[in-house]
């Protein structure tokens, strides 16, 4: 039986889920340094060992407001093809594993959320998660690359 291995995450009171074999690490919020005229999503770039990476606010992403960091506020880095990114987090949940046949594909009405952000739903018991397609996060505008 299939199953996918998946590092779960909120906004707000949605829960996310992304592929574990994406995820490079987990971090706290260091500083963050803005770029001028980057995408609005475009937080700014992280000095990670010596590697500057973007880090992308989810939140503005997706159309949230804008809260305060916490102390459960997290930046999943993550490898999506030869891009390497950070997003923005309220609170990291959980490592899951969630069978295939407990996927859905995403509705057609999104939550107001880009439907292209979606790749599917995933149902664990009541809770619902929401299955986020990395390929689209970063806009796949290769001419906006940070570090080009």
């Amino acid at each position: 039986m299939a199953e996918e291995q998946l590092v779960t995450f909120s906004l707000g009171s949605e829960e996310f889920g992304v592929d574990i074999m994406r995820v490079q690490e987990i971090i706290r919020i260091p500083p963050i340094t803005r770029v001028p005229k980057a995408s609005e999503y475009v937080e700014g770039v992280i000095n990670l060992r010596g590697n500057v990476i973007p880090v992308i606010s989810l939140r503005n992403r997706f159309g949230m407001t804008r809260v305060e960091e916490t102390d459960l506020s997290r930046i999943i880095v993550l490898q999506v093809q030869t891009k390497v990114f950070g997003i923005r987090v309220d609170a990291v949940t959980e490592v899951l594993r969630l069978e295939s046949e407990a996927i859905e594909p995403p509705p057609p009405i999104t939550l107001g959320m880009d439907a292209q952000f979606i790749r599917g739903v995933g149902k664990i018991g009541e809770r619902l998660l929401i299955l986020l397609d990395l390929d689209h996060i970063m806009g796949g505008e290769t001419n906006h690359d940070v570090c080009a």
